[in-house]
């Protein structure tokens, strides 16, 4: 089977800069939420906040994924790997190859791309749904089938073209089948694990319990200890607005410990360490609780 990899390098140094500015964005916010008082620049720290916890997961995996993307090719099958994307064509069911050069329209790209990351799927006005598994505008072919279209973006599209061509005047030697999965295959199997799903709903009711207790508390609470000193006794108070800093960490550690059990999840023998994984995210979750429980009853 011959490998036709995209060009990652400049992928690679932007998803990654990105990947560490959102961090440092996250943990500047997170951390001046509680040393600043409460009010309008609060807020925006906590928006701050939220925005990065919501895109370094995303710029993560689309690291991963493009380290991790290919395109592979033999007398059988094509096969595209991106991430936790992965798509088998059989030769045979492979209409033609081109360039997007050759296309009559201009073809019209995802909304939210990054060089090293052009996923999606959208509808072409003139050759219907094309899904976009590519790193690079430059190097865009697309494989054409009756089912769907996909652009890729081999390092080397002459060559990718070539060896395809190459392949189809020798003839497939076995009847290959389609085979398509997708990131959502894993938490859908997983889901259907009875263990996995009462992990699941346990952490995340006992994250959503802190969160709304905690909340409910803030107005009300002028001063709290967070610990305790190596003699037993309580810290230095602080303004209580800081206790709102163990429901987002033990919401963090939880969403954290559910993304790494389901990357352990795709491989069968490594499922008992996932439901490892997700039993530490409910315990840690209940620990949480108790620690809320016993700073609130703890006199100041």
């Amino acid at each position: 089977m011959q490998a036709f990899p995209p060009l990652r390098q400049r992928g690679v140094i932007l998803h990654s800069g990105a990947l560490a500015l959102t961090l440092a964005v996250g943990l500047f916010s997170f951390w001046q939420v509680f040393q600043s008082p409460v009010g309008a620049g609060t807020a925006v720290l906590l928006v701050f906040f939220l925005l990065a916890a919501v895109l370094a997961p995303l710029l993560a995996y689309r690291l991963y994924a493009l380290t991790r993307a290919n395109y592979f090719l033999d007398r059988n099958v094509l096969r595209f790997v991106w991430g936790l994307r992965v798509e088998e064509i059989p030769v045979t069911d492979v209409e033609w190859v081109r360039p997007v050069q050759g296309l009559v329209a201009p073809l019209s790209l995802p909304l939210f791309r990054l060089p090293g990351g052009i996923l999606g799927v959208l509808r072409q006005p003139d050759i219907g749904d094309v899904e976009f598994m590519a790193a690079e505008t430059d190097t865009l072919l697309l494989v054409a089938t009756a089912r769907r279209i996909f652009a890729i973006s081999p390092a080397n599209p002459a060559a990718f073209s070539a060896a395809f061509q190459k392949v189809i005047e020798m003839g497939s030697l076995v009847s290959a089948e389609a085979h398509s999965e997708y990131p959502s295959f894993v938490v859908v199997l997983a889901w259907q694990n009875l263990l996995a799903r009462y992990l699941w709903l346990a952490g995340a009711l006992l994250n959503l319990g802190i969160l709304a207790w905690v909340s409910i508390l803030i107005p009300s609470l002028q001063k709290i200890s967070l610990g305790f000193t190596p003699a037993g006794l309580p810290l230095a108070p602080v303004p209580g607005a800081q206790l709102a800093l163990l429901p987002l960490l033990s919401l963090s550690l939880f969403l954290v410990g559910w993304l790494l059990g389901l990357f352990f999840y795709r491989i069968e023998y490594q499922r008992p360490l996932a439901l490892l994984v997700w039993l530490g995210g409910a315990f840690s979750s209940l620990l949480f609780l108790v620690a809320v429980f016993f700073i609130l009853t703890t006199p100041v």
